[in-house]
């Protein structure tokens, strides 16, 4: 009977666990939902935005804004997004693999990193690599001013020439079941290339390109480190809730197996003890 305690006592605690996760499940589903609509909304703008100054950039005159200027690459920022918590598959490690293969293709003479999430904050610490900024906790309650603060430091460090160029390594938000880690440059604005008679044509601008790119380049960059937390926030709850639905449904098939392994132990256990009994009686008669 001892063995049959020992199953009881793990298909509750195994219970007990589905339990945890199915209430998990519910949690990032009902997150997912906002931080979907959150995504959805912020994203057609700042992909637009993206193509209109890579054309802008390809353009005009370097000279016009400090953004627009391309230096010989010696030292490189990644910000690296991850996420604070674990139990959501793959999600963190595939946003640390992305980052890990970028710095392996790349070797300038100084590597720099920015953190956001405790995830990757900790992979960079046990690599040993020089941080320039640790964010924790920031999806907690994810906010505009925070993508500002990260991005008015990044934009002043590049405007001082500390650093040549900046990378973010994110997970970008495809659907429930699909998150692609990617590497985007933000930093100096990306040049598009063009071909043709669009090599060609310019814009018109009003009042000149000097004040138009001082008023729309630094939102840009702030829109794209915007853009970067929110795909990363939806793709986390979307492999958190993934995640927890296997772990549910593992759990009640574990919960199954054992279920029916402990009614085969008590039936034997129970013919056992009446094949002694009849054994007995058979002995004495």
């Amino acid at each position: 009977m001892a063995k049959t305690h020992d199953l009881k006592r793990r298909i509750r605690s195994i219970r007990n666990t589905m339990q945890v996760t199915k209430a998990m499940k519910m949690v990032s589903a009902a997150r997912l939902r906002r931080a979907q609509d959150r995504i959805l909304g912020a994203r057609p703008f700042a992909l637009l935005t993206k193509k209109v100054l890579s054309s802008l950039a390809a353009r005009a005159n370097p000279e016009l804004h400090p953004l627009l200027v391309q230096r010989p690459i010696k030292t490189v920022e990644l910000i690296l997004v991850t996420s604070d918590r674990g139990l959501c598959g793959s999600f963190n490690a595939n946003a640390i693999k992305t980052g890990a293969a970028f710095l392996r293709q790349h070797s300038p003479e100084t590597l720099n990193i920015m953190s956001i999430g405790r995830r990757g904050r900790d992979f960079v610490r046990r690599r040993g690599l020089t941080i320039t900024g640790e964010w924790i906790d920031v999806f907690r309650n994810l906010e505009f001013d925070t993508a500002r603060s990260i991005a008015d430091d990044l934009i002043a460090r590049y405007v001082a020439g500390e650093i040549d160029a900046v990378f973010v390594a994110y997970n970008e938000f495809k659907n429930i079941v699909s998150q692609k880690p990617v590497v985007e440059q933000i930093l100096p604005i990306p040049r598009a290339e063009l071909q043709g008679k669009e090599g060609i044509e310019d814009y018109i601008y009003e009042p000149n390109p000097e004040s138009l790119f001082e008023a729309i380049l630094p939102g840009y960059v702030r829109n794209q480190v915007w853009r970067a937390l929110l795909e990363s926030a939806a793709a986390e709850h979307a492999a958190r809730m993934t995640a927890m639905d296997s772990a549910t449904k593992n759990a009640k098939e574990l919960t199954e197996a054992l279920t029916l392994h402990m009614n085969r132990v008590r039936q034997a256990s129970i013919t056992t003890e009446i094949i002694e009994v009849v054994s007995g009686a058979a002995a004495l008669g």
